[in-house]
C-alpha cells in the first residue's frame, strides 16, 4: 500500500522509468526521495490538511514530491507547467499554499509570480535555482530517509475551472484510515484493473491532470512499474508497449486518433501482445474511433466516467461497449445514479436529464459555496453539470456536457476565460467563445467579436485578438480562429444566445 512495502521487498526494481531519457527511479529511490520530502514538510512546519503546490513538467522527481505529501498527510495541487504566471499566481494563493516546488524549465513563469504571492510560501527549484527560489535537492539532502512518526494519508486537491471563468479547487476529505491500512477507494481501483506487483503501466499524458496522477500513484501503491512519457508521441507509445511489455495503460481520445492515423505498416510493426488494459476517459470519444481501437488492439479497451470532484463514476468494459455504443457504463463501485430533470425530479428511464451521482465521495469547491451548493440535489445527489440519460440496463449515455465547456485533446477549457481577456481590447465590443469540430482534438476553441467597427474586420484584427489572448491565458485556452459579427444575438436582458451561434458551426449529428 506504500512504497516503503515493497523497497523492502524489492529494493532495485524500478517504480518509474522515464520514457525519454531512460532514467529508473527504483523503489529505494521513491522511498528514499519521498520520506526525504516529507521530513522536509515538517521541517518548515507544514501538519496534517496544510497545502503544497507543485508547478512540474513530467519531471524525474515529480511523483517522489507528491508521495512525500502523501505520506505527511498535505493536500497537493498540481498545477498545469503550461499555464501563465497569472494563472499559476491565482492557483497558489488560491490554495493557500505553504510550499511551491517548481523547475528551472519553469524559470521564467515562476519569475512571473513570485512576488505576488500573498501568503509567503517557501519556493523551491529543481535543477537549478532563481532569486526567490532554494534548491529543492539541496533541502532534501540533509533530510532523513527513515518515515517521519506521524505518517498519514494526505489528499490531491486540484482545481477544475468553472464557467464563470476562475478555476475552483476540488476540495476532498483527507483519509481518516491509520497509515498503511487498506483504503477502499484505491482497493476499488485495484480489482477494476487488476494491479499488482506484475503490472506496467504507460502514463502518456501530463502528471499534473487527475487520471494519470491518479493510475501512477495506484500503481505505486500495488508494487508495479510506471513507464512515464515526457510528451506523448503515438509512435513512441507503440514502441514503449513492446520493449517494456506493458500491461496498462491510459488515454486520451485524441491519443487514439492520431495513433490510428499512422501509417499502416507503423501501426502493426509492434508486438502488443502484453497490453491487458487499456483505460480511457476525460472526454468523449467518437463510436468510429472505439471501434477502430477495439478492432486494433482487441476488447481491452475499458471506459470510465468521472470527474475530479469524485463523487461518483461509471465504468464500462469492450464487450460491454459493443452491445451499447456510446455508452459511458453503468455506475460502479457503491454509487447509483439519477437522472433529474430541471426542477431536480426523477425522469422516466430513456429520457434525458441532469446526471447525478449518489453515494459517491464528498466534495467540496475551494472558498465558493454557491458552487457547491449547486453541485448538489435537494437530496444530496452531486452532478458534475453534465446532461445524458439511463436505458433500461443501467446504461448512462452523456448527450450534452457541461453547459458550453470546450473538451480539447481531453483537457478542459471553459471560454468565459477567453471571453474575460478579449473583452478588454480596445476593438472588441461584444464575445463570445464556444468549441467547433475539431478531426483531431475534437473540439477547438472560436471566438466570434463585435468589434467597435466593422471597418476594422481583417485578418490582421484576428491575428492581433489571437495573440492578444495568448499573451494572457494559457495558448491552449485561446481561440485558433476568429469571425466578426455586426452584432452578436443577446436579449435585451443582456443574455447571450450562445447556441444560436454554436450551432452554426456543428453539423447535424445522429
Amino acid at each position: 500500500m506504500y512504497p516503503g512495502k515493497y523497497a523492502s521487498l524489492t529494493p532495485n526494481r524500478a517504480a518509474y522509468v522515464m520514457a525519454g531519457s531512460g532514467q529508473v527511479v527504483t523503489y529505494t529511490d521513491l522511498e528514499r526521495g519521498s520520506n526525504q520530502a516529507a521530513h522536509l514538510f515538517r521541517a518548515l512546519g507544514l501538519a496534517r490538511g496544510d497545502h503544497l503546490a507543485i508547478c512540474l513538467e513530467n519531471h524525474p522527481a515529480f511523483l517522489q514530491i507528491c508521495w512525500g505529501a502523501f505520506r505527511a498527510g498535505l493536500y497537493f495541487t498540481a498545477i498545469s507547467y503550461r499555464l501563465q504566471a497569472e494563472e499559476v499566481e491565482y492557483i497558489v494563493n488560491d490554495c493557500e499554499a505553504k510550499v511551491v516546488v517548481t523547475s528551472s524549465y519553469l524559470a521564467d513563469t515562476f519569475n512571473g509570480f513570485k512576488s505576488n504571492l500573498v501568503n509567503q510560501p517557501a519556493c523551491f527549484m529543481l535543477d537549478g535555482v532563481v532569486d526567490g527560489a532554494q534548491s529543492w535537492e539541496a533541502a532534501i539532502a540533509s533530510m532523513p530517509e527513515t518515515p517521519i512518526v506521524d505518517e498519514s494519508y494526505g489528499q490531491s486537491l486540484l482545481y477544475s475551472s468553472g464557467t464563470t471563468g476562475r478555476p475552483k479547487g476540488v476540495k476532498k476529505p483527507l483519509i481518516d484510515v491509520p497509515w498503511g491500512e487498506k483504503v477502499e477507494v484505491f482497493e476499488a481501483a485495484r480489482e477494476r484493473y487488476a494491479f499488482d506487483t506484475a503490472t506496467v503501466y504507460l502514463s502518456p499524458a501530463p502528471l499534473y491532470h487527475a487520471a494519470p496522477l491518479g493510475f501512477n500513484l495506484n500503481v505505486l501503491r500495488f508494487g508495479g512499474t510506471c513507464i512515464v512519457m515526457e510528451q506523448f508521441d503515438g509512435l513512441q507509445a507503440l514502441g514503449l508497449i513492446e520493449r517494456f511489455e506493458v500491461t496498462h495503460s491510459q488515454w486520451v481520445p485524441t491519443m487514439f486518433v492520431r495513433m490510428l492515423k499512422l501509417p499502416e505498416q507503423d501501426r502493426k510493426q509492434y508486438d502488443l501482445s502484453s497490453h491487458r488494459f487499456a483505460v480511457h476517459a476525460a472526454a468523449p470519444c467518437p463510436v468510429v474511433v472505439k471501434q477502430a481501437m477495439i478492432d486494433w488492439w482487441g476488447p481491452i479497451i475499458f471506459e470510465y466516467y468521472a470527474g475530479t470532484e469524485g463523487n461518483g463514476s461509471t465504468a464500462i468494459s469492450s464487450e460491454e461497449w459493443l452491445t451499447h455504443p456510446g455508452s459511458v457504463g453503468r455506475a460502479a463501485g457503491n454509487c447509483q445514479l439519477h437522472i433529474l430533470d430541471d426542477d431536480g425530479h426523477e425522469v422516466a428511464v430513456g429520457e434525458v436529464g441532469g446526471v447525478y451521482f449518489e453515494g459517491g465521495g464528498q466534495f467540496e469547491y475551494l472558498g465558493d459555496s454557491d458552487k457547491t451548493d449547486s453541485s448538489r440535489s435537494s437530496e444530496g445527489w452531486t452532478t458534475l453539470g453534465d446532461v445524458g440519460h439511463v436505458d433500461g440496463e443501467g446504461y448512462l449515455y452523456l448527450t450534452d456536457r457541461k453547459s458550453f465547456m470546450i473538451i480539447s485533446g481531453g483537457v478542459n477549457i471553459y471560454p468565459q476565460e477567453a471571453e474575460n481577456i478579449l473583452i478588454s481590447h480596445p476593438a472588441v465590443a461584444d464575445v463570445a467563445v464556444f468549441g467547433i469540430p475539431d478531426e483531431e482534438f475534437g473540439e477547438q476553441v472560436k471566438a466570434v467579436v463585435q468589434p467597435m467597427s466593422m471597418a476594422d474586420v481583417g485578418p490582421e484584427l484576428e491575428a492581433e485578438l489571437i495573440a492578444f489572448a495568448r499573451s494572457k491565458i494559457a495558448h491552449l485556452k485561446c481561440p485558433k480562429s476568429v469571425d466578426f459579427l455586426a452584432e452578436l444575438p443577446r436579449h435585451p436582458t443582456g443574455k447571450l444566445y450562445k447556441r444560436l451561434l454554436k450551432d452554426q458551426y456543428w453539423p447535424a449529428r445522429s
